[in-house]
C-alpha cells in the first residue's frame, strides 16, 4: 500500500491531545467518586451506542438513543453531588483560595486533645478544610472564630455540651465553627459497624478535599477520612502526622504552577486514557479529515465464455486511489476492495476493456478517485471444439 496523502494537521493533534487530557481527568475523577460503578455502566452504554452507530445497527442505535435521553436526566439527579464537586474542582484549579496553615504547636494541641478524648471514650469530629469550599456541604453550626486550645476543644466535645455531636471546623490556628452537621456517607463497605460520626466524616471527604479526624466513643480509636477513604490509626498521636502530611500536600511547593500538575502522578489513568481517547476520536469524528491512499488491487476476471482460455492479462493488478474518512480508509480490509472485469464481450472479438469506478467494489463510505492503468488487454485462445462446454 502506497500512501498518497496523510494530512496530519496541528489542529488534529491538539484535538486528540485535548480529548486525551479530558479522558485522563475523567478516569481519575471516576475512580475517586463513590458512584464510580454507575458511571462505568453509563460509559459502557455510551460505547455500545457509538459502536452500533458506526456499524449501522439501526434498531440498537434507536434503542440506545432512548436510553440516552432518560439517562441524561437520571445522571443529573443521581450524580448531582458528584457533578457539583467536579465543577468546583475545575474552578479551584485556577481560583484557589488561600489556606491558613496550622503551626506545629497548634497541631500538637489538637492531637493532645484527640488523644485525651480517645482515652476517655468521648466522640469527636474535627475537620481540616482543603482547597475546595465547604459551603453547601455543611448544615447548621455556630460561628466561633476562636483561638485553638486544648481546654476549648475538650469543652466543645464534652458529652454535656449541646453541640458535642457536631463537627468542629479548624482553619489555621482558629476554630471557625462548631456543632456543624456534615453529609452522611452511604458507603457501608467502609463504614462497617462504625457510627454516625464516621459516616459524617467519610461523607464530607467524598464530596470535598477536606481531612476529617474522627474519635470513636465506642472503641476509643482515632480514624481519618480523606478522598473518600476511611483509615483507622494505630495510635491517636499518628493524627499529627496525618494533619502535617495533609497541609504539606496543600502547600504550594515549588510554585503554584507545579501543584496544578499533581495529576501527573496518576500515570496509570493516563496510560488507560490513551486507547480510550483514540477510540473515541476515531468513532466520534468519522469525517473530520478526508484522506487519499493508493492500493494495489488484483483484477478478477469473470464471465469468460467457456470456449476461450486466458493466456495473459495485462496488467494483472492496477493502482486504485481511494478517498474517504481516515478511519474508513486506513482500516479497510483487503477483501473489501475488488476490481472485477466482465469478459462476456470476448465472443464479439473484444480484447481490450476500459476500467472505471463501476468495476471496483468498495464500501459505501469510500470513493474511487482514479484507476491506473485504466485499460486491460486480454490474450486469449480458443479451446479445442471437444474441450469447450
Amino acid at each position: 500500500m502506497t500512501e498518497i496523502q496523510f494530512p496530519v494537521r496541528l489542529v488534529e493533534v491538539l484535538d486528540l491531545a485535548a480529548v486525551w487530557l479530558l479522558v485522563w481527568a475523567g478516569i481519575a475523577w471516576v475512580r475517586g467518586t463513590p458512584a464510580r460503578g454507575a458511571l462505568v455502566g453509563l460509559g459502557i452504554l455510551l460505547g455500545v451506542y457509538l459502536v452500533a452507530r458506526q456499524l449501522g445497527l439501526v434498531l440498537t442505535t434507536w434503542l440506545m438513543q432512548g436510553f440516552a435521553a432518560v439517562g441524561a436526566l437520571i445522571a443529573v439527579v443521581v450524580f448531582q453531588q458528584d457533578l457539583r464537586r467536579l465543577f468546583e474542582q475545575i474552578a479551584s484549579v485556577w481560583f484557589r483560595r488561600s489556606l491558613p496553615t496550622s503551626g506545629p504547636d497548634m497541631i500538637d494541641k489538637i492531637v493532645r486533645a484527640v488523644a485525651y478524648l480517645a482515652e476517655h471514650r468521648q466522640g469527636a469530629l474535627i475537620v481540616f478544610p482543603g482547597r475546595e469550599p465547604l459551603e453547601g456541604h455543611i448544615d447548621g453550626g455556630l460561628v466561633l472564630d476562636a483561638h485553638i486550645s486544648e481546654p476549648l476543644l475538650l469543652s466543645l466535645f464534652d458529652p454535656s455540651s449541646a453541640g458535642h455531636d457536631g463537627a468542629v471546623i479548624v482553619e489555621g490556628n482558629r476554630i471557625s465553627r462548631f456543632a456543624a452537621h456534615l453529609p452522611l456517607s452511604t458507603n457501608h463497605e467502609q463504614l462497617g459497624q462504625r457510627g454516625t460520626r464516621h459516616a459524617a466524616g467519610l461523607g464530607l471527604s467524598e464530596r470535598t478535599d477536606a481531612l476529617c479526624v474522627i474519635v470513636s466513643e465506642e472503641r476509643g480509636t482515632v480514624s481519618v477520612a480523606e478522598s473518600g477513604e476511611l483509615r483507622t490509626l494505630t495510635t491517636p498521636h499518628r493524627a499529627a502526622d496525618e494533619v502535617r502530611a495533609f497541609e504539606q500536600r496543600l502547600a504550594p511547593v515549588g510554585g503554584e504552577g507545579r501543584r496544578r500538575f499533581r495529576f501527573l502522578q496518576r500515570w496509570r489513568e493516563g496510560l488507560l486514557a490513551i486507547p480510550v481517547a483514540a477510540t473515541m476520536w476515531l468513532l466520534a469524528v468519522p469525517g473530520a479529515t478526508e484522506v487519499q491512499i493508493e492500493r494495489v488491487v488484483p483484477i478478477s476476471l469473470r464471465s469468460l465464455p467457456p470456449a476461450y482460455e486466458l493466456e495473459t492479462m495485462e496488467p494483472e493488478t492496477v493502482r486504485v486511489v481511494i478517498s474517504g474518512p481516515r478511519r474508513a480508509v486506513y482500516f479497510l480490509s483487503t477483501d473489501a476492495l475488488r476490481v472485477r472485469l466482465d469478459a462476456l464481450l470476448v465472443e464479439l472479438g473484444r480484447r481490450t476493456f476500459p476500467l472505471t469506478a463501476a468495476n471496483v467494489s468498495h464500501p459505501e463510505d469510500v470513493e474511487i478517485v482514479s484507476i491506473t492503468p485504466d485499460t486491460v488487454k486480454l490474450s486469449l485462445r480458443e479451446k479445442p471444439a471437444g474441450a469447450a462446454r
